[in-house]
């Protein structure tokens, strides 16, 4: 009998559609060196609102995660298979409690994941993805973002799937689906 297989899953660009995440690289390259100069803040880390108003502009930035993604049904029926167990885990702060509670219960999450994670205590949000994954001993995580892929990759011992974009996609990586459903079809395979 085979092991059942763990997988963890990103919330925002991955359950979610969010059409932004398309330009992560191209805020990459042109904002990383600001944010170093004017925020003080180290260029490998991700920034932490910290005022009110950063913090506004927080909450409305994640609102470009609107839908739910293409492919959620199919990851609710393959939810159902007893050889996985799923788990969502995302790297959103503390104070984006109040959203991350409204779309745990638009997505019916209790139906889908054994568990759901975020990240209360305002850790680094690959640090946060990096404990969880250990903590679970999941095999598999997926997740859309290069920079938090390339360091689980490092850190972890779980396959770590990525959702990629189309100003992506010429980064070589051998696990790179061009959708929810791509992966889906792929899992479906592992069971």
């Amino acid at each position: 009998m085979k092991k059942v297989l763990k997988i963890g899953f990103d919330l925002d660009g991955v359950i979610l559609y969010n059409p932004v995440r398309i330009f992560r690289p191209l805020a990459k390259k042109f904002l990383k060196p600001i944010k170093a100069s004017f925020l003080h803040q180290n260029k490998d880390s991700f920034y932490f609102p910290n005022s009110l108003f950063e913090r506004w502009l927080w909450k409305i930035l994640h609102k470009t995660s609107f839908r739910i993604n293409t492919g959620y049904d199919d990851i609710k029926k393959l939810s159902k298979n007893k050889k996985i167990k799923m788990y969502l885990i995302t790297g959103r702060y503390s104070f984006l409690g109040q959203d991350y509670h409204t779309w745990l219960k638009k997505i019916s999450a209790k139906k889908t994941f054994i568990k759901c994670y975020y990240n209360k205590q305002n850790k680094q949000p690959n640090q946060f993805k990096e404990d969880m994954i250990k903590k679970l001993k999941l095999d598999i995580y997926v997740e859309d973002n290069w920079d938090i892929i390339e360091k689980l990759n490092h850190h972890t011992k779980a396959k770590i799937f990525w959702l990629t974009n189309i100003l992506d996609r010429n980064i070589p990586y051998q696990l790179k689906f061009f959708s929810l459903l791509e992966v889906c079809r792929y899992l479906k395979k592992l069971v």
